[in-house]
């Protein structure tokens, strides 16, 4: 099941859980073995598993056990990179460096003031 902003909070619980028993059973583990390298309680795991709510710290712990720490990662990167936002800033900089000549001119025209470079 694909997790998207339209699945209600207790499908998300439960296939997040869904996908940390897969896990766990690929990798060979019982509850109890990955309980143990995670520092966390059996019941604690048992509960994330069944979807219910818990600890993010719970996650984080059992995610790093399983060596997923990218999937951690992945939750909120230190950079978050978006081209549309990077576009729109390199406009608005171009808009402003372009700007700059006009305002010199409109200042030396009010001033009868003009730099050495504008002079023509």
């Amino acid at each position: 099941m694909k997790i998207d902003s339209l699945l209600p909070t207790a499908e998300v619980l439960r296939e997040l859980g869904r996908r940390l028993a897969h896990v766990r059973k690929q990798q060979g583990l019982s509850q109890e073995d990955l309980a143990r390298a995670a520092g966390v309680g059996i019941a604690t795991l048992r509960r994330l598993e069944d979807g219910k709510d818990g600890k993010l710290g719970s996650w984080l712990r059992l995610l790093m056990a399983l060596g997923m720490a990218g999937a951690i990662e992945g939750l909120l990167p230190e950079e978050l990179r978006s081209p549309l936002a990077e576009v729109r800033g390199q406009r608005g900089r171009r808009s402003a460096a372009a700007k700059a000549p006009i305002a010199r001119a409109e200042e030396a025209s009010s001033t009868g003031f003009v730099w050495g470079d504008e002079q023509r």
